[in-house]
């Protein structure tokens, strides 16, 4: 249930990298809960966008996880 204070105070999507990889696209946001950054990386790529990682603790973390994310769900040539 959203409060009058969340709808004052709405919590924007704030990119803090994004980069190509595979012919995808990696874009990772940042966003403040409890007084902690936290980081989430979508994946876009022709035909949409998923979350690949909803959480994690540090940029790093979330383009590692991102990277693994993609492999697992897309074939590339090798």
């Amino acid at each position: 249930m959203y409060t009058a204070d969340h709808l004052a105070n709405p919590d924007h999507i704030h990119t803090v990298f994004a980069f190509p990889y595979h012919g995808l696209e990696i874009q990772i946001t940042s966003t403040q809960h409890d007084g902690q950054t936290l980081y989430t990386a979508w994946v876009n790529y022709d035909t949409g966008s998923a979350v690949a990682v909803p959480k994690a603790r540090s940029r790093e973390e979330a383009i590692q996880r991102a990277k693994a994310w993609a492999r697992q769900k897309f074939e590339w040539p090798t």
